[in-house]
């Protein structure tokens, strides 16, 4: 599996969202080598909350399989996701997570302690976590959006 070539996409597809005036964050959703779909952050251009990157391309994966059963999926992300698109993950039976950037990376205050681990043991959630591919390249995109509460 190429997790670089997928967060190369994932990161196109976040720039797009910046340009577009949305938090720079993409992902994609690949099974066995295909792509099944791709989302974006669309919370400004959308005025919804819940419309996050892992969100949107699970919902697009939805409609694409006609299903909400996404078992053996991997989900690449350029941002660590939060509660709400873990668990979304979660339930549509995500089993890998390859993310760029993580939470903590951006000294961000306004998530506590939380971490995609700590996630996972609450539930019991077997997930497996592939971290900082394309580090470097996801945490400059975020940090030109410069919207984040952060720690000085």
């Amino acid at each position: 599996m190429n997790h670089e070539q997928h967060m190369d996409d994932a990161l196109r597809l976040a720039q797009e969202a910046f340009d577009r005036g949305d938090w720079p964050v993409a992902a994609v959703v690949v099974r066995e080598g295909t792509v099944l779909a791709t989302g974006q952050n669309r919370q400004n251009t959308r005025n919804d909350v819940t419309c996050h990157a892992e969100t949107d391309a699970l919902r697009n994966a939805f409609a694409a399989l006609k299903t909400t059963d996404l078992a053996g999926a991997t989900v690449y992300s350029t941002m660590e996701p939060c509660p709400m698109c873990a668990e979304a993950m979660r339930m549509a039976g995500v089993s890998r997570l390859v993310l760029g950037l993580r939470h903590a990376d951006l000294n961000r205050v306004d998530l506590g302690t939380y971490s995609i681990e700590a996630f996972c043991a609450m539930m019991g959630w077997q997930l497996q976590i592939v971290t900082g591919v394309r580090h470097a390249e996801c945490g400059e995109i975020r940090r030109r959006w410069a919207k984040d509460k952060v720690r000085t």
